[in-house]
């Protein structure tokens, strides 16, 4: 009777031992939903709104979407690749449309997944140089996350100043 419980025991765990969360996967999991969310809020501003800026000292709309991209670029190249950034080339020739604008978001967000997947999960511990001081690549791929999350929330409001309904969040 033991060994039959033992059994079951196993084959109804095994799935969620062999499904372990762990730090990368859970950015991983979240970059996409992340990616998902401000690409649809990219696709709800027209095109003639991408310069809508609500004050003065703003970004624009458009300006905030390729200021999002570039740190995820920067951030994700220079700590989870071989590449160096070259922000001066980033900075040549930003997009001037819409669609272009959309295509830097997917390119960005593939981009940084993919240096952060081929990234090894010790790695996550190593601790590197940064301007703020020195930061785990954990705390990076946090920086990842809550820079844009900062953002996205500005670009809420500028769709709400034009009477844009959002897109219904996507969380977890």
């Amino acid at each position: 009777m033991v060994y039959k419980s033992f059994l079951f025991f196993l084959l109804i765990t095994a799935p969620v031992v062999s499904q372990e969360i762990t730090p990368k996967k859970a950015f991983l999991e979240k970059w996409n939903n992340s990616k998902e969310y401000l690409i649809k809020m990219a696709e709800l501003m027209p095109e003639d709104q991408y310069d809508y800026k609500p004050t003065e000292r703003e970004m624009s709309f458009k300006d905030q979407l390729v200021h999002i991209c570039g740190n995820m670029l920067w951030l994700s190249t220079t700590y989870f690749s071989n590449e160096e950034f070259d922000r001066k080339a980033y900075k040549e020739n930003p997009p001037t449309s819409k669609k272009e604008v959309i295509e830097l978001l997917n390119t960005s967000f593939t981009k940084t997944y993919n240096s952060v997947k081929n990234s090894e999960e010790k790695d996550l511990e190593s601790v590197v140089d940064f301007f703020a001081g020195p930061k785990s690549k954990l705390q990076i791929l946090n920086l990842l996350q809550d820079h844009v999350t900062h953002h996205r929330g500005q670009l809420i409001v500028y769709l709400n100043l034009n009477d844009i309904k959002p897109p219904k969040y996507v969380g977890w």
